[in-house]
């Protein structure tokens, strides 16, 4: 869509945010009109909606971007006989709205937070709530964890920091955008990354920023609540555009940039390529996956490729100790050898439904879907070997390990934890 042609759509915004008030079931009805109408400005025009109506519920046009479930009869007959995954406990928080939320184990709590701003502390082993962190916010990213500290960020722009132990609030600092991710602590530094396409690197004793970084945005880009990978002072993020940059955590120079895909198509939406997951990494590489683009590998040290394969995914990948596992657009789960990419397995089970990103835990891949159930692997054939509901809304953000088991946060808020 030229410049000229997406004018209009920023009037409409204007017009739209002057009279939230009154006309509020209309709002929705347009962003749901223009997003099924395929028009590039009206991505980027629900894009700033959710972040400037954070006070309304948008979860029914947030969760379009997710697609139609199509699955046959076969499949349906194929997946009714699989065996339940053993259900530990159950609990919930405030639905998530505009906002994706993932859950996290602290040092003897699992916690958990809704757009409404409260952190729930639930015991790991029971799943019962003891304690709450009121933020006094409505939040648009978290929970991150790390130097004694709970962080989650609002859509204003607000980065708040907490102390895990006694949940008395340490600080807040203000970034630049919506912080649709958890922030991330390392080293006596806060890393954040805002829905502008920057980094923030703040003090996590006092929340002052130390250092920013930002890249080249494309006109055109995918909404992203991934956060950032740290390990030995790097940062490893992915960018709209397809590329993967190193940075050092102390400094906040690039170490080194690397592309896992390049944009191609005759029109905007076809030149999507963007990293809208987090990588994944070992002793010797880091890998990455593109929306509409490919997975590829590099060295550590040096960002030079080791290999890449043809695959889309904006959902994420997983690793372990000899294999890649990566969660495609249309729904397959493959397994890649990590060492050269070869093609190991494909579950293709689940094509139709959209997937979170997987997570390795022992011999098993646990993976979410827009149904709402969890999906246990075998990550040495792909086979399904279990499979339970939850409460029929999307799991979006990836499975959290627990001591025996693993959980998931639901699109309505509901906190599941299994056993594996």
């Amino acid at each position: 869509m030229t410049p000229a042609r997406r004018a209009p759509y920023a009037r409409i915004n204007r017009g739209i945010l002057h009279i939230i008030g009154s006309v509020r079931r209309y709002i929705l009805l347009l962003m749901s009109s223009l997003i099924l109408s395929g028009c590039a400005g009206a991505i980027e025009m629900v894009r700033d909606l959710a972040r400037d109506l954070s006070d309304i519920d948008v979860s029914g046009i947030t969760d379009l971007f997710g697609g139609g479930v199509e699955l046959s009869e076969e499949q349906i007959a194929q997946l009714a006989v699989i065996p339940e995954t053993r259900l530990l406990w159950q609990n919930g928080v405030e639905e998530g709205e505009a906002a994706i939320f993932v859950p996290v184990l602290g040092s003897d709590a699992v916690y958990a937070t809704g757009a409404d701003g409260r952190l729930v502390r639930f015991d790991p082993v029971s799943g019962k709530a003891f304690g709450v962190i009121d933020s006094k916010h409505r939040l648009s990213g978290g929970i991150g964890r790390g130097d004694g500290m709970l962080l989650v960020g609002t859509f204003k722009g607000e980065v708040l920091a907490f102390e895990e132990k006694s949940g008395n609030p340490l600080w807040t600092a203000l970034v630049s955008s919506e912080v649709l991710s958890p922030p991330q602590a390392s080293n006596g530094m806060v890393v954040v990354r805002t829905g502008d396409g920057r980094i923030f690197s703040l003090d996590a004793a006092t929340g002052k920023r130390k250092w920013i970084y930002q890249g080249a945005t494309p006109s055109l880009t995918v909404r992203s609540f991934a956060s950032v990978l740290i390990a030995n002072d790097i940062i490893y993020a992915g960018f709209a555009g397809g590329k993967l940059i190193a940075i050092n955590l102390l400094t906040g120079k690039v170490a080194w940039e690397a592309v896992v895909a390049r944009p191609r198509g005759a029109t905007e939406l076809e030149r999507i390529a963007d990293i809208t997951s987090l990588p994944v990494m070992d002793e010797q590489q880091v890998c990455a996956v593109a929306y509409q683009g490919r997975v590829a590998c590099f060295e550590i040290a040096t960002g030079n490729q080791i290999w890449t394969r043809d695959v889309s995914s904006n959902a994420g990948l997983a690793m372990d100790d000899h294999y890649l596992y990566v969660s495609e657009n249309q729904g397959a789960i493959v397994a890649y050898d990590k060492k050269d990419g070869t093609n190991i397995w494909k579950q293709d089970l689940l094509n139709g439904l959209k997937l979170s990103p997987p997570l390795v835990q022992d011999a098993r891949i646990a993976v979410g879907d827009s149904q709402g159930y969890v999906n246990v692997i075998r990550n040495d054939n792909g086979a399904i070997i279990a499979r339970s509901l939850t409460d029929e809304s999307a799991i979006i953000t990836r499975p959290v390990p627990l001591p025996n088991g693993f959980m998931v946060q639901t699109r309505k808020g509901g906190v599941y934890a299994f056993g594996i």
